[in-house]
C-alpha cells in the first residue's frame, strides 16, 4: 500500500501542473482589464497612457504569459503564493484567515450529510416497499431537485426572520469567539449545506444496501438464525458501506465548492467570498491559489477513496 501512495502522490505532480496552467490560461481568456478594477475609473480617467503602463509593469503584466505562469509556479515550490493585486496582502494571509472557516463549515455539512444520509438510506433498504421507504425516497428527490440557494433563502426566512431562532449570517460576534459561543451561526449555514447533499447520499446507501442484503453471505447468515438487525448491521452493512465511502469521500471538494454558494448568501468570511471577490476584479494571484487548493482536495481526495475501499473491503488489493 506505501509503494501505491507514493506512485499516487508523484502521479499528482504532473496533473497539477497541466490544471493549474489551464486555470492561468482561462484567467487571460477573462473580458477586461485587471487595470480596470485595481483602478477608480475616475482616477484612471486623468492618467496618461504612459503611467497606466507604469502601474502595469510594477504588476508585471506587461510580461509574457508563460513567464508569468512560471513565475508563480517558481513561487509556489519556494512556498510563496504570492500578494494579493488590490490590496498588496499575502495571498497566504489571506488564505489563512478565511479557510478555517471554510473547512469548519465543509466538515460539518460532511458530517450531517453522512450520518443523516446512511442512516435515512439503510431505514429505506430495510423497510422496502413500505410507508417509510415511499415518504424516504420522495424526500430525497425533492431534495436533489431544491437548490441550494433557494433553500438557504428559504431556511434564512423562516428560521433567521420570522421565528428569529438562528442568526442569519456572520461566522460570530466581536468577543464571543469560541466555538460554543459561535455554534449558533454554524447551524444554518451547515444544516443547508449538508441536508443538500444528504439526498445523493441517502439514494446511494439504500441501493447499496439492498444489493448487499440479496447476497449469498446475508441469506446463509439469516439462515443461521441470527436476528435481522444483526444481519444487516454486521453483515449487510459493512460491505454495503464500501461504495457509499466512495461517493462521500468526493463529497469533500463538493461540499468546498458546494460553500461558496452558501458562504455568500449567509455572508460566512471563508475561501468562497474571497474568492468569488477575486474572480470579479480577475486577482490572478488569489484565483490561482484557491484553484491550486480545489485541486489538491479532489485528488487527495481521490487518493483516500482508494485507501478507505481497500480497508473496508479485503478484496480490493492495492497495486
Amino acid at each position: 500500500m506505501f509503494n501505491y501512495i507514493v506512485r499516487k502522490l508523484l502521479g499528482m505532480i504532473p496533473m497539477l501542473l497541466v490544471i493549474t496552467f489551464l486555470i492561468f490560461v482561462g484567467i487571460e481568456m477573462m473580458p477586461g482589464d485587471v487595470i480596470d478594477f485595481l483602478i477608480p475609473m475616475d482616477e484612471l480617467a486623468r492618467m496618461t497612457p504612459d503611467e497606466v503602463n507604469q502601474v502595469r509593469e510594477a504588476l508585471g503584466l506587461n510580461q509574457p504569459m508563460l513567464f508569468r505562469y512560471f513565475s508563480w509556479l517558481w513561487g509556489i515550490v519556494r512556498g510563496d503564493l504570492g500578494y494579493s493585486m488590490q490590496n498588496s496582502v499575502a495571498v497566504s494571509k489571506l488564505l489563512l484567515d478565511r479557510l478555517p472557516a471554510t473547512l469548519e463549515l465543509s466538515i460539518a455539512a460532511l458530517l450531517i450529510s453522512t450520518f443523516l444520509g446512511s442512516f435515512l438510506g439503510v431505514i429505506s433498504a430495510i423497510r422496502k416497499g413500505k410507508i417509510a421507504d415511499n415518504v424516504l425516497s420522495m424526500a430525497g428527490m425533492i431534495g436533489v431537485a431544491i437548490p441550494q440557494f433557494l433553500f438557504g433563502l428559504v431556511c434564512i426566512l423562516v428560521f433567521g426572520i420570522y421565528l428569529k431562532w438562528l442568526p442569519v449570517g456572520g461566522r460570530f460576534l466581536p468577543g464571543k469567539e469560541a466555538f460554543f459561543e459561535r455554534l449558533e451561526y454554524l447551524i444554518m449555514p451547515a444544516m443547508v449545506l449538508g441536508i443538500s447533499m444528504t439526498a445523493g447520499v441517502m439514494r446511494y446507501s439504500r441501493a447499496s444496501m439492498l444489493d448487499s442484503m440479496n447476497r449469498d453471505y446475508v441469506k446463509t447468515a439469516r439462515s443461521k438464525g441470527l436476528s435481522e438487525w444483526k444481519v444487516n448491521l454486521f453483515h449487510g452493512l459493512r460491505v454495503a458501506y464500501t461504495p457509499v465511502m466512495v461517493l462521500i469521500g468526493f463529497r469533500l471538494p463538493m461540499l468546498i465548492g458546494g460553500s461558496l454558494v452558501i458562504e455568500q448568501i449567509f455572508q460566512w468570511p471563508g475561501v468562497g467570498i474571497l474568492f468569488t471577490d477575486a474572480i470579479r476584479s480577475q486577482n490572478t494571484p488569489i484565483i490561482m491559489s484557491v484553484g491550486l487548493f480545489m485541486v489538491l482536495i479532489v485528488l487527495v481526495s481521490s487518493l483516500l477513496v482508494d485507501v478507505l475501499t481497500a480497508v473496508l473491503d479485503p478484496r480490493v488489493k492495492l497495486s
